[in-house]
């Protein structure tokens, strides 16, 4: 779908499938943003992943923490591990720390995000420090 305004540089915007709903920022929005999944030309397939905000002090690029259990046959019992992932944020997105977030992988973005943020679920708690949270 294309804005309805005429100017210079046409900006569009479409579904990006799986169920995401398009936000109503990146339809309204003025941003332009090559690798963003509802505005951009990147299209989402493969893994859909859940984590936790961890930093966002890089440029539209996030840190996600993913904590999991990983069974240890020998003592039968879990040992809690956990893997950082760099994802991609449009800035129709308002991300913090702490925030619980849905990405989709993507093409490669850059050396090393290969996911985009599809979904922001704010934490109005303050738990920052809180890490193994149920989801």
């Amino acid at each position: 779908k294309k804005s309805n305004k005429g100017s210079k540089a046409v900006r569009w915007w479409r579904n990006a499938g799986l169920g995401f709903r398009t936000p109503k920022s990146a339809i309204q929005g003025k941003y332009i943003d090559d690798k963003c999944p509802f505005t951009g030309n990147v299209s989402i397939r493969g893994r859909i992943l859940k984590g936790v905000v961890k930093t966002h002090k890089m440029n539209r690029t996030i840190i996600v923490r993913r904590d999991y259990l990983h069974y240890i046959k020998k003592y039968n019992r879990f040992e809690k591990r956990h893997s950082n992932t760099p994802a991609h944020v449009s800035p129709c997105f308002r991300v913090n720390e702490g925030d619980n977030v849905t990405i989709g992988e993507c093409r490669p973005l850059s050396k090393t995000v290969r996911f985009n943020v599809l979904n922001v679920v704010s934490n109005t708690e303050g738990e920052k420090g809180k890490q193994f949270t149920a989801m």
